[in-house]
């Protein structure tokens, strides 16, 4: 149990956000086999992971979970075995209270029990949700129950808490042995909610990042297009490439959510950008923050990345207009004549080498991202 789980923000596909109830092990085969074809999993996507409505509505004689048998006829070991044939890991979810958010079978008094069912069934991540907890009973009190009993099966499962970054969360979450813990509200594929989770609820967490100990702004919505269970309305194609950028700037957990059996191209290319991927996956593992704000809706924000460059995202929050914005030196902590070769990850190439600042145009709810790189 010493090998870390999550050296990186962990990467997968989950099912909650397209699929939500109707779920079943055909949908969850089909999608962990065109993660393979259209090189999410080789891009780093690996875990595979089923969210509520898995279970049926009644434990058996012995206690144990069980899972629906209409939609998982041939059982979760099952279908974990065949995640696993195809290089890639399998999640799960429940929940601390009686029941699920979804009021399947809840965790509440068969934390050890349902611990050793996920482990003999090759669980490798669970997702670990707090409706229906008991008001007497604090979250963290639960959280630690299951940590406790994820650990004496002596599995390697990757521990996700959430519980929307309520109880003080980020004081104690690493204590049961999680990775990863939701900072926030559930996401909604619209750009009311993809924006106050990334301007409004971020700023400030980045002191309880890093290995082993990441926030989690909840899954991506991501070529949802306003299909699907989470649909708001949706956003347009500019707002999904900030709400990925941004995701990869915070080190959040890069968890699919949309359909990806029938994503388009552009979607995939998005969801596989190398140079976005890098910066989220960078072994420093910094979170980013915001360095800048102005009156005009221009913000900046920098996460300082392991090989001494700096990723810049350059945020315009306008609804209608494009900016000019601005990132000056001294707020990423570069002396002002640092000179410094501005590398535009969008474009993939090296743009200018300059000092001082760096200002560009961004499109209203676009974010331009640069990597500022020291000239040695």
């Amino acid at each position: 149990m010493n090998t870390l789980l999550a050296p990186t923000p962990p990467m997968g596909w989950n099912s909650w956000n397209t699929f939500g109830k109707q779920i079943n092990q055909d949908i969850v085969l089909q999608t962990a086999k065109a993660m393979v074809d259209r090189g999410l999993r080789d891009a780093g996507y690996q875990y595979v992971v089923i969210d509520d409505c898995w279970q049926d509505r009644k434990r058996d004689a012995q206690g144990r979970l069980v899972p629906c048998p209409k939609a998982f006829p041939d059982g979760i070991a099952k279908l974990a075995e065949q995640i696993h044939d195809l290089g890639m890991k399998f999640g799960i979810y429940t929940c601390t209270g009686t029941h699920t958010c979804a009021q399947r079978p809840g965790s509440f008094g068969y934390e050890e029990i349902d611990a050793q069912s996920f482990a003999d069934w090759g669980v490798d991540f669970l997702k670990h949700d707090c409706c229906f907890k008991p008001v007497d009973i604090p979250a963290r009190t639960l959280y630690m129950r299951m940590g406790q009993a994820l650990r004496a099966t002596g599995r390697p499962i990757l521990y996700s808490l959430c519980n929307w970054g309520k109880h003080d969360l980020m004081d104690w979450a690493p204590q049961p042995g999680a990775q990863m813990w939701r900072m926030g509200p559930d996401i909604y594929d619209c750009w009311e909610s993809v924006s106050r989770i990334i301007f409004e609820l971020q700023d400030g967490l980045e002191r309880f990042a890093g290995p082993e100990r990441w926030n989690d702004p909840d899954m991506l919505v991501v070529g949802m297009n306003n299909q699907g269970h989470v649909a708001r309305g949706g956003c347009n194609w500019q707002e999904y490439k900030t709400h990925f950028a941004m995701w990869c700037m915070l080190a959040a957990p890069m968890m699919i959510g949309c359909d990806v059996r029938s994503m388009d191209d552009d979607t995939r290319d998005l969801l596989c950008h190398r140079e976005l991927l890098a910066i989220n996956q960078d072994p420093l593992g910094r979170q980013g923050y915001r360095v800048g704000q102005d009156e005009a809706k221009g913000e900046v924000w920098t996460k300082p990345l392991a090989d001494g460059s700096i990723a810049v995202a350059l945020c315009n929050r306008d609804d209608e207009h494009r900016r000019m914005i601005n990132v000056a030196w001294e707020s990423v902590g570069l002396h002002v004549s640092r000179q410094c070769t501005i590398r535009d990850v969008w474009k993939g190439k090296d743009v200018d080498t300059c000092s001082g600042s760096y200002a560009t145009d961004v499109p209203p709810h676009g974010c331009a991202v640069l990597r500022l790189i020291p000239v040695k």
